[in-house]
């Protein structure tokens, strides 16, 4: 194994950054990642605590969920989920945050990168109301950067691609929690039931 440990031999792996690649960051929103942010269904959150222990956290709801608040601020909601709050907790210890903005279909990201702060109630939170729900919370971010990412990443998974997708042979969520959790005091046909999508569906909005 050869590892890399020092940035320049990190650049002299990788080559020169593309002169367009380098110049894309801005610190606002153009009016055209308005336009993104209000297409997209789904963000991935990446933070990390205080030593440097990073999550990742997707959220998704109805396209255009996250919010402008002006050129240098976005509003993310949270709804139900499993309570961990992994992400949150580490806002609290670090307040830098990465957000991805992905639209289906689209092989190009929107990224954000700036300073994060949890909010319980806001005017704006009767705005992000979906099926007669309010946010339980808000992630706001000051933003720092933004800019576009290439596709290349998208167009070699084939992610939008069904025709190309590998043959889904992995065992359903109810098999992996019973072998990965066995003290789980549900049985299996509890647990299919559970997380089988008619059931998720009644409870998307609700505690």
């Amino acid at each position: 194994m050869s590892e890399i440990t020092d940035p320049e031999e990190l650049r002299e792996l990788l080559g020169a950054v593309n002169p367009r690649a380098a110049a894309k960051e801005r610190v606002q929103l153009h009016p055209r990642d308005r336009e993104w942010i209000a297409a997209s269904p789904f963000v991935v959150l990446a933070t990390s605590d205080a030593a440097g222990n990073c999550d990742a956290s997707p959220k998704g709801d109805p396209a255009g969920f996250v919010r402008v608040l002006d050129d240098r601020t976005i509003a993310i909601p949270e709804r139900p989920g499993n309570r961990r709050a992994d992400g949150y907790l580490n806002i609290l210890d670090n307040p830098h945050i990465g957000v991805l903005f992905v639209i289906p279909g689209r092989t190009e990201t929107l990224r954000v990168n700036g300073r994060a702060r949890l909010v319980r109630d806001a005017p704006y939170f009767d705005d992000m109301i979906v099926r007669g729900h309010r946010p339980i919370l808000a992630v706001e971010v000051d933003i720092d950067q933004i800019f576009f990412h290439c596709g290349k990443a998208f167009l070699r998974s084939n992610l939008w691609h069904p025709d190309r997708w590998p043959a889904d042979t992995l065992p359903t969520q109810a098999h992996l929690v019973k072998e990965l959790q066995p003290d789980t005091p549900q049985s299996l046909e509890e647990l299919t039931h559970y997380y089988s999508e008619p059931n998720y569906a009644q409870s998307l909005y609700k505690s």
